[in-house]
């Protein structure tokens, strides 16, 4: 049961950043994250997008520890490292 729980939480934090990265570049920029991806790579604003995506793990991450679900969190935890390892690569 507590892989299960860090692996949902990694999960949830894969999806999040996503979403944020997604509402963000919708709502603030002119570009379509998915069809323009190359464009940001080229422009070197990928990272930041990711970045700025991440934000709502943090929000996410609140919330499941105040609902007592650490091992959940700690996952939101491992995918916000994991993305920041990435976005050190591209």
């Amino acid at each position: 049961m507590q892989k299960k729980d860090l692996f949902i939480g990694f999960i949830i934090g894969i999806v999040a950043a996503t979403l944020g990265a997604y509402i963000m570049v919708e709502s603030l920029t002119h570009y379509n994250l998915f069809t323009d991806y190359k464009k940001l790579q080229e422009e070197e604003l990928l990272g930041k997008v990711i970045t700025l995506g991440s934000i709502l793990n943090i929000i996410l991450f609140f919330v499941l520890i105040k609902k007592n679900k650490e091992l959940m969190a700690r996952g939101i935890v491992l995918a916000t490292i994991i993305l920041t390892l990435f976005t050190m690569f591209i």
